[in-house]
């Protein structure tokens, strides 16, 4: 087909939505085809009308795709991808990127509020907090407005994802905070946070080897704006977002994904 993950990825990209999916009136259907066609749409950012024809029919897709949104799929699909992590005990990572919102994203039934839409000088903005393993694998991610700070999401992020208890918790000076210190410590984890230039009585020592680690957190971030669909959001309610953002983060969680 049109995308370029092998057969291989297909199957366990398959395995698992099958596994999560409720399979009440999906009898006969092909669900490869139609997540092929999801990941397409999720890379290039197309209308649904513009889906190749290989896929399908357009509509259907799209009936399809919005039926298991609202129902909570595609969350669903991350979380058990995120589940199978090796490393989640040993550390994890939190980063924060701002993506800009087309025009189109404006104008929800009940207006924007509660749907993680904020305005700045260059328009409407959301930002997407991300947790991510020692390997730079996703675990959770949240949506707010773009304009949100990070620190407050952190104590959020802490009890999103997987249930398990890592041992450390690295952030950048964003997340440079008491509350959030105490919030990590509450749990059993060792934050591993710089302070900031301001701050006083700070620790002669930190551990600048496993702060490094957060370059892969970074680069996750990258690989999530490849898929255009998330770099620029182009839906108008925090659920449908949500779902684009949690089937591209399963997307990179399938070994040898390729977003190329």
């Amino acid at each position: 087909m049109l995308t370029r993950m092998t057969d291989e990825d297909w199957d366990r990209v398959v395995q698992v939505f099958r596994a999560v999916r409720s399979r009440r009136g999906d009898k006969g259907r092909n669900d490869r085809r139609f997540l092929e066609a999801l990941h397409y749409f999720t890379l290039h950012n197309i209308t649904w009308r513009a889906l190749p024809a290989e896929f399908g029919n357009w509509n259907s897709i799209w009936k399809r795709s919005w039926r298991l949104s609202q129902a909570g799929v595609f969350e669903a699909f991350f979380d058990a991808l995120a589940a199978m992590s090796q490393t989640a005990h040993l550390v994890q990572m939190f980063d924060s990127t701002v993506v800009r919102a087309h025009v189109s994203a404006a104008g929800a039934k009940g207006g924007q509020d509660g749907q993680a839409l904020g305005r700045s000088r260059g328009g409407f903005s959301t930002k997407i907090h991300l947790k991510a393993d020692l390997e730079g694998r996703p675990l959770a991610f949240h949506l707010t407005e773009g304009q949100a700070g990070d620190s407050p999401q952190f104590e959020v992020l802490l009890d999103l994802g997987p249930d398990i208890t890592p041992r450390a918790a690295v952030g950048d000076k964003g997340y440079d905070g008491k509350s959030n210190r105490a919030a990590a410590r509450e749990r059993g984890i060792c934050p591993v946070i710089p302070f900031k230039a301001s701050a006083k009585n700070r620790p002669g020592f930190f551990p600048k080897a496993l702060y490094r680690a957060r370059a892969r957190i970074e680069q996750l971030v990258g690989k999530l704006k490849r898929f255009k669909r998330v770099a620029l959001r182009c839906e108008k309610t925090v659920q449908n977002y949500g779902s684009v953002v949690a089937l591209a983060l399963g997307f990179i969680l399938v070994k040898s994904v390729h977003t190329a």
